[in-house]
């Protein structure tokens, strides 16, 4: 059928998307269920879908104006998920109720009915099957309000919090008044949900023991874990009783996965004390009852994560190791700007399961023999894949299962996207390009995208904005500089304790390579980015003037406020050589890599687009910046997004992220894309 292309409007591209968010493979490897969400009436809205394993047609499960998301898929063939009821920007409730709340529900694979298994007045999530099918694992909030001076009542507010740790909020969460704890429910209807776990920490990823007897979970268990952040492995038993230790690190562990003959337990983890960010995770390996850990993975100078970021390509839950086999672990490896799946033998023996090609992978899975992948290929949203045909030696081939999560661009025109190697001070340096869809390579307009983290990497498995804009004629250059992540360590490492120093190198140096391969007008050029890329933003508007315009979102200014603002600033700061103001040469030190510091020197129109809710980069950070502008008296706009978080340009209200993609382009084409008469 001939799909007609047109120029892409944010609207357009907001309502069009379908993001594949989640997905499950049954324990007989027959069925893979998946959500996926779209816009509807300006809403979203998340299905499940169910597709055998051999192919054929997706089948609808569930409906409705509800979030449906993370599902379980049991032995005898129930499906558990997270039910939410729709944002359909409507005011929020001003207390919590069940009927608000994220629930864990459950229906049958075959097709039925879905039945509400939880009625929990604080919601709950992340629902696993015991192995037998007859219990569901659950993380739901408990105990007492952390910091309540006063009674609780209906309808009126507490007196007052009082807080004694600096762990006490979290970005998407808010303030964190209650634990989140392991909790355990028979499927059978009318059972209630049994607390496991008690105490001041933090439950995550519980994973089942094959004879349902006992989980794991991992665990921050310290006196102040946002100080000191440090993860370790726990056991408990299915009926609830005293915790007992697992494995611990030097560094974190984390995700745990009990194999299928319940011997061991693979985790990932770092084994240096305080790990900086970009520290690669690797794979473990620990006996069932506890010990001391082995690592699989030692000689592979990679992480095992998915640092390769494309925002068509969506996750809701971390990717933990997966059991191929009783002798054999998947796992997904970030290098070279691709997120590409792994098989790991218990001796160490480590190879790709996947040839690399243009892979952003997001989600693994496995059961019977059978692997499943979710990764954006080559600039496309996320769909869903059948590994097959892997040998000892032979990797696997790639069967689509879905269409659903990439279909939605073939209505646009897909950018192009070229992989550059750029020369800099400490060899080459991996660049993108994203140039409309059948562009010449005669000079354009040229917009700098710069990612976050700073340990992160911008791929090829596309984006929302660089699609916007080069099909608005501009081209995108994104720099994967030093600092990013998926490169080896010396790569990330070469940025502690220089931001603002040698990344800055590094842009110029990719912009003087576009420059003198022709491709990019010299006079017009604009920067954007988001987190530690708004920083970047910032930052660069103050020492150079070679940018007409900049787009900062979600930024920081200043290093000294942000240490303390930022939810994880302590240890963040830290890990990255950034300062601290505990002395004054380290206040002065972060005042250094401070963007505010160069206020005066900015002359360059700049539009901030901040989250109001986002805990990670905070909006008094972006406000000093706006306010010191605006009284030198220099052309900048603050655009505030109410109830909105870090990485609200994928998962905000359909009508803010649109209003944010018209903004910026709005932006852009005033400032940039015409040279002054």
């Amino acid at each position: 059928m001939l799909v007609r292309m047109v120029t892409p409007s944010a609207r357009a591209l907001v309502n069009a998307q379908v993001a594949i968010e989640s997905f499950d493979l049954s324990p007989d490897g027959a069925w893979v269920v998946y959500a996926a969400r779209t816009v509807s009436r300006g809403a979203y809205r998340s299905h499940l879908w169910a597709v055998r394993w051999e192919g054929g047609r997706p089948r609808r499960v569930t409906s409705g104006s509800v979030r449906d998301s993370v599902p379980s898929i049991s032995s005898n063939g129930v499906v558990a998920f997270v039910r939410s009821p729709a944002d359909d920007g409507r005011a929020r409730a001003t207390s919590s109720a069940p009927d608000r709340e994220p629930q864990i529900w459950v229906v049958p694979l075959t097709g039925g009915e879905p039945r509400q298994v939880t009625h929990l007045p604080l919601g709950a999530g992340s629902p696993r099957w015991s192995p037998g099918g007859t219990r569901l694992a659950l993380l739901a909030h408990a105990g007492p309000h952390r910091f309540a001076v006063g009674a609780e009542r209906a309808g009126r507010s507490l007196t007052a919090r009082r807080i004694t740790r600096t762990d006490f909020r979290e970005d998407g969460s808010g303030l964190l008044s209650r634990r989140t704890h392991l909790w355990v429910v028979g499927s059978r209807h009318g059972a209630r949900p049994v607390q496991v776990t008690h105490g001041d920490f933090e439950v995550e990823q519980p994973a089942w023991a094959p004879n349902g007897d006992w989980l794991a979970f991992s665990a921050d268990m310290g006196p102040d874990a946002n100080i000191e952040p440090r993860t370790t492995l726990h056991r408990v038993a299915a009926s609830g009783s005293e915790v007992g230790p697992l494995a611990s690190l030097r560094g974190d562990a984390h995700h745990p996965a009990v194999s299928p003959d319940g011997r061991w337990v693979a985790f990932l983890g770092t084994d240096i004390p305080d790990p900086p960010q970009h520290t690669p995770k690797r794979l473990w390996l620990v006996p069932a009852e506890g010990g001391t850990p082995r690592c699989l993975t030692r000689s592979l100078d990679r992480s095992i994560s998915c640092d390769a970021w494309a925002d068509l390509v969506q996750a809701e839950d971390g990717q933990g190791p997966v059991w191929l086999s009783e002798t054999e672990i998947g796992v997904i490896v970030a290098t070279e700007a691709r997120n590409i799946p792994y098989r790991v033998s218990l001796t160490g023996e480590v190879r790709q399961l996947l040839a690399p090609g243009r892979v952003i992978g997001a989600g693994l899975r496995a059961a019977a023999g059978h692997v499943a992948l979710s990764a954006g290929v080559d600039r496309h949203g996320a769909e869903l894949y059948a590994l097959e045909g892997a040998g000892k030696r032979v990797t696997a081939r790639r069967r689509a299962l879905t269409t659903d999560g990439s279909g939605w661009q073939r209505r646009f025109p897909l950018p192009r996207w070229d992989e550059l190697s750029v020369a800099t001070a400490r060899g080459p340096m991996q660049v993108w390009v994203a140039s409309p869809a059948g562009a010449s390579t005669k000079p354009m307009p040229t917009i700098l995208e710069l990612h976050g983290g700073p340990d992160g990497a911008r791929g090829p498995g596309g984006t929302m904005d660089a699609t916007y804009l080069a099909g608005h004629g501009y081209r995108v250059v994104m720099p994967n500089h030093r600092g990013s992540a998926t490169f080896g360590s010396p790569w990330a490492d070469a940025l502690r304790g220089h931001w603002g120093q040698i990344d800055t190198d590094d842009v110029h140096a990719a912009l003087d390579d576009v420059i003198a391969r022709g491709l990019t007008d010299p006079d017009r050029i604009g920067v954007m980015g988001l987190s530690y890329g708004g920083f970047l933003t910032q930052w660069l508007i103050g020492v150079s003037d070679r940018f007409r315009a900049g787009v900062a979102e979600n930024g920081v200014s200043n290093q000294v406020s942000a240490w303390a603002n930022s939810y994880f600033g302590v240890h963040y700061s830290r890990r990255w050589k950034l300062g601290d103001p505990l002395s004054r040469a380290g206040m002065l030190r972060m005042w250094r890599s401070s963007p505010l510091a160069n206020v005066a020197r900015i002359r360059t129109p700049l539009l901030i687009l901040q989250a109001e809710d986002d805990l990670i980069c905070p909006l008094s950070d972006n406000e000093q910046l706006f306010v010191a502008l605006r009284a030198l008296g220099r052309e900048a706009e603050l655009i505030l997004y109410p109830e909105e978080h870090h990485e609200m340009k994928s998962d905000g209200r359909p009508d803010r992220r649109i209003d944010r993609m018209e903004r910026i382009l709005a932006w852009f084409d005033r400032w940039v894309r015409e040279l002054p008469g």
